[in-house]
């Protein structure tokens, strides 16, 4: 593992390239987006058999793999620098209220389901009461909505077990050795009259003892990592090709647009405090 404290330059250096990263990953999504939304469209026409051996199917393949190149690439910057990954600059203040463990909440995705669900269901209403299947995510069998009740549950107690281990994590930075050091930095900082932390031993000490905490962050927010991930891939097995097209719309869409009114918004406010006040 990288050493716990970095530079500045090291933090800022890992922040640019994850940053990059990211953007370029978002513009993939937007492109993927436009192919889910016309394949979508070819289904509705009819023919559907051979849209998803031919189209759906590989497509639907493609955006998993695009995730999975993403927390891929998450983790190794979460070894270098665990802090900034669960605070990360790159994400606007909006999506920033709404982070679990440094990114989206997995039981989100069973509300990202239902809600779709619904959506679709109530137009279409007077076609499945006649008995004509719809085919998309208003179309959830007995079936797959008891599956997916056992996900959630499941993903829900997985949840719940990280929450309780990064609040033990947390806890740990007023434990005694933590305490212990603050207080002798402190008094010889007031001993010798500067900023001064003591000197290397004490740093070392206080380097170690950060470390830990690090490390215990890192193997926290992996973990959170997979479940996303899992869940995500769990609740496609469940779908037809058909309705996952429809969730992974969906789920692209409320990624990319919350992450474009979160800038807007965070823009507006920089340009509001810049404005001089009379």
């Amino acid at each position: 593992m990288a050493p716990s404290l970095m530079s500045r330059n090291g933090v800022e250096k890992n922040d640019k390239t994850f940053h990059k990263f990211f953007e370029t990953w978002l513009a993939e999504q937007n492109q993927e987006l436009k192919e889910l939304v016309s394949v979508s469209r070819d289904v509705s026409k009819g023919n559907n058999i051979v849209v998803e051996e031919r189209v759906l199917l590989p497509l639907i393949e493609r955006v998993i793999q695009h995730y999975e190149g993403y927390y891929g690439e998450k983790s190794k910057y979460t070894e270098e620098d665990v802090f900034g990954m669960l605070n990360p600059t790159w994400r606007s203040n909006l999506e920033g209220a709404f982070l679990w463990i440094g990114g989206w909440r997995p039981s989100m995705a069973f509300h990202l389901l239902y809600s779709i669900s619904g959506l679709q269901f109530e137009p279409r209403l007077p076609q499945l009461i006649r008995g004509i299947t719809t085919g998309d995510l208003g179309d959830l069998s007995p079936d797959q909505i008891g599956k997916v009740d056992e996900l959630q549950k499941k993903t829900i107690r997985e949840e719940k077990d990280s929450s309780e281990k990064l609040a033990r994590v947390q806890e740990t930075v007023a434990d005694a050795s933590m305490v212990e050091l603050s207080h002798i930095v402190t008094q010889l900082m007031m001993i010798s009259g500067s900023g001064g932390g003591g000197g290397k031993i004490l740093e070392e000490e206080v380097e170690a003892n950060l470390a830990t905490k690090e490390e215990g962050l890192v193997i926290i927010l992996q973990k959170a990592d997979n479940l996303r991930l899992n869940t995500l891939k769990e609740i496609l097995t469940i779908l037809t090709p058909t309705q996952a097209i429809h969730f992974l719309i969906a789920a692209a869409e409320l990624h990319l647009r919350l992450h474009e009114w979160g800038k807007k918004k965070d823009a507006a406010a920089l340009h509001s405090d810049a404005d001089p006040k009379f």
